[in-house]
């Protein structure tokens, strides 16, 4: 079994503005610095002795991994592309309130679908779970990739990641396949234990 502490990374000030970020990359600013460090306490708190730190290549996600993994004393390792937070296209940079106002009621064909963000998702566990076999990985990416993919595992909508917060899933190391991680379950949301779906 493979234990993943999945981490949103910590404050941008984008985030902070509520600007949508996707695939844009946007640094960390002082309150998500200060955020990584609380992660770090959590993580110490978890009884876990992590192996790695992997993470999105997107600066905020970098850095965040870089301050945790110093902290705790743990190698930094890879990148994956896969983690990397949902495309948003023209609507990057934009505030959720002006994409209501802009396109009322309507899609925007330069964003990426949720079904292809949850896909990625699966794909990133699977690889890492592949990557890293019976070890305990810290995992630091995007909100959107965490909040769905967790969601398409415990089957009901999850609500939405904090930054810096951490998730605890366990998956099998025997993956069913390249895309999906087999055996995987969701043990904590946010740092709160998840509700079983019936």
């Amino acid at each position: 079994m493979t234990t993943l502490a999945l981490i949103r990374h910590g404050q941008t000030d984008w985030n902070l503005q509520g600007l949508l970020q996707g695939s844009s990359d946007t640094p960390l600013n002082a309150t998500g610095r200060g955020q990584a460090q609380d992660a770090v306490a959590v993580l110490r708190d978890a009884g876990v002795a992590w192996s790695v730190v992997v993470s999105s290549p997107l600066a905020r996600a970098r850095v965040t991994a870089e301050i945790v993994a110093e902290e705790l004393g743990v190698p930094l390792g890879g990148t994956y592309d896969e983690l990397i937070e949902r495309d948003y296209g023209v609507l990057e940079g934009v505030t959720e309130s002006e994409v209501e106002r802009l396109w009322p009621g309507k899609s925007e064909p330069s964003v990426e679908t949720l079904d292809s963000v949850v896909e990625r998702g699966h794909r990133a566990l699977a690889r890492i779970g592949a990557d890293h076999p019976g070890q305990d990985v810290i995992v630091v990416c995007h909100g959107t990739i965490i909040r769905y993919t967790l969601s398409d595992i415990v089957g009901y909508k999850v609500d939405t990641i904090e930054n810096a917060t951490v998730s605890l899933v366990e998956i099998g190391d025997d993956a069913r396949s390249a895309d999906r991680p087999s055996a995987a379950t969701v043990l904590t949301v946010n740092g709160a234990a998840v509700e079983v779906a019936s």
